[in-house]
């Protein structure tokens, strides 16, 4: 087994080290205006009912939208969406059409009145079901109602990313799932 050898590192970056999992693109709607948001901070809460957390800064155009209208849907893009996902990061609602913009597919949802991305491998159609930590952390906690995913490929390459400009896609897998109790699975 390998030992790495470590230096101090700026407490600054210590996300590049930890980042939660996929860089999602967040829809929104709130009284006929639609927006999309770059999102990397969100994390499962609980399995059932299915809760995410995810943090949206105060000042972002979608939080507020989100805000005011209690839902959205999280869709998860591929590696063949990564020049629009940072162009979307770059820039805001206020000022532009994104889905228009960036040649994205707005398609109505089942449960909420945020649209789904088509281009997307997966969408978490989702309600805002706590906002105890918004004021102090900007922290929304949301409520999976209804998820769309493709059946192919099984495994995507999705982006992750790690700061600076910097993404990584995911690669091979390892299957472990033998080696894992039946109720941790």
């Amino acid at each position: 087994m390998r030992k790495y050898t470590k230096k101090d590192f700026p407490l600054a970056k210590v996300r590049r080290l930890i980042e939660p999992g996929p860089i999602v693109l967040v829809s929104s709607a709130w009284k006929g205006e639609t927006d999309i948001m770059t999102m990397g901070w969100h994390m499962v809460l609980e399995f059932e009912p299915s809760l995410i957390a995810c943090y949206i800064w105060d000042a972002n155009h979608s939080y507020r939208m989100i805000r005011r209208s209690g839902e959205c849907v999280i869709n998860i893009p591929t590696v063949e969406l990564a020049e629009q996902v940072v162009g979307i990061g770059n820039t805001s609602g206020e000022d532009i059409d994104k889905f228009e913009t960036f040649g994205l597919t707005a398609v109505p949802a089942k449960r909420v009145r945020a649209p789904l991305i088509a281009e997307c491998y997966a969408n978490l159609e989702c309600k805002v079901v706590d906002t105890s930590l918004l004021r102090k952390y900007g922290v929304f906690v949301l409520e999976v109602v209804k998820a769309h995913a493709a059946m192919s490929p099984k495994y995507p390459k999705t982006l992750h990313y790690h700061g600076e400009g910097v993404f990584m896609v995911a690669g091979p897998r390892i299957d472990l799932s033998r080696k894992f109790k039946p109720q941790n699975l």
